[in-house]
């Protein structure tokens, strides 16, 4: 809901006082828990941690961005690889509930706070800007543009978010399905972000090496395989290794769709791609557990793993035959006028 009013606020203000307004919404909120026992006051601090988290990895993401060229996929691979980390460790503070309710929110809000302070040892800077515009341009017409010249890019972000929720959310209905124990289902999910996280910074490496579009053909086509051989094989021990093994290659289509994006927008589009991978993401994130329990419901002999298996391969072939138009400082003029 934010994510389309966060563009000028940021060229306007620049990435530190985005970071920081973002961080502390997210460690106010936190810390919220504690002091208000309430399930509606819940349901809106929730909220302002949605929004607050927002305006943190789109300045974050936009700023690594726009400093990056060269080694865009390694820079954005040390970013993917930290996003990670923090997401695997989030669940080890649900033990803490057993000391007291509130030791959760307290040292995550402690984490947090910690490392929001290193962001006031950083100097400010600011998104670039087109030479060509003008008051007329806003950021809606920054949208269009970036979707012109770099919707393929997007493909992948929002992949990344259908799988990832389509995995938490429908598999271990689908597991017990099968017949597989809950203590098996709480070892094959982390094998998937175990993959991810080993695999982040080599995938970044190789991007910059061989190109965005190459790799990212090359893993979409290996997590597509690794899915398809779940399917067939639905043991246990198989279902783990595909896990790890898509974990590897899929894991990082995020990341590397962000990288893909910044080779194909010119910089003073930066920021409104960045907000477009965020939503292509939230709404792949959105879709995935929804379409995966409507297609287990519809269908009685339904395999979850066909269906990811499809889904991969659209994202596939949308790299493969999509042709993005190419931008030039004519063009972009041009179309925003």
């Amino acid at each position: 809901m934010a994510s389309p009013f966060m563009e000028a606020p940021l060229r306007k203000l620049g990435f530190k006082p985005l970071i920081v307004m973002g961080g502390s919404i997210v460690i106010l909120s936190l810390f919220g828990f504690i002091w208000l026992q309430s399930v509606w006051v819940w349901f809106l601090l929730r909220l302002f941690i949605g929004i607050g988290d927002h305006m943190l990895h789109f300045s974050t993401q936009t700023w690594v961005t726009s400093m990056s060229s060269k080694q865009s996929g390694r820079n954005l691979s040390i970013y993917g690889l930290s996003f990670g980390l923090g997401f695997a460790a989030g669940p080890f503070m649900v033990p803490l509930v057993k000391l007291s309710p509130s030791l959760p929110f307290i040292v995550s809000g402690c984490i947090s706070l910690f490392a929001w302070l290193f962001v006031f040892f950083l100097q400010n800077a600011y998104p670039e800007t087109s030479p060509h515009e003008t008051k007329s341009d806003n950021s809606f017409r920054r949208f269009y543009q970036a979707m012109l010249f770099g919707w393929v890019a997007f493909m992948p972000t929002f992949g990344y978010g259908f799988l990832e929720t389509a995995l938490n959310g429908s598999f271990p209905v689908y597991a017990l399905r099968l017949g597989i124990s809950v203590d098996a289902v709480a070892i094959i999910l982390p094998a998937f972000a175990i993959g991810s996280i080993i695999f982040q910074f080599p995938l970044g490496i190789l991007s910059d090496k061989y190109g965005r579009r190459n790799v990212l053909l090359v893993i979409l086509l290996t997590g597509a395989l690794c899915f398809f051989i779940a399917g067939v094989f639905p043991s246990p021990y198989v279902i783990s290794g595909c896990f790890f093994i898509a974990g590897m290659a899929v894991g990082s289509t995020f990341t590397l769709g962000i990288s893909y994006m910044t080779d194909l927008l010119p910089p003073h589009l930066l920021p409104a791609g960045n907000l477009l991978c965020g939503i292509t993401f939230s709404l792949g994130s959105i879709l995935g557990p929804v379409a995966g329990g409507w297609y287990m419901q519809t269908f009685e002999s339904a395999n979850l793993f066909y269906f990811i298996t499809l889904t991969l391969s659209a994202v596939w072939l949308a790299l493969l035959l999509g042709k993005p138009k190419s931008w030039s400082p004519a063009e972009t003029y041009s179309s925003s006028s």
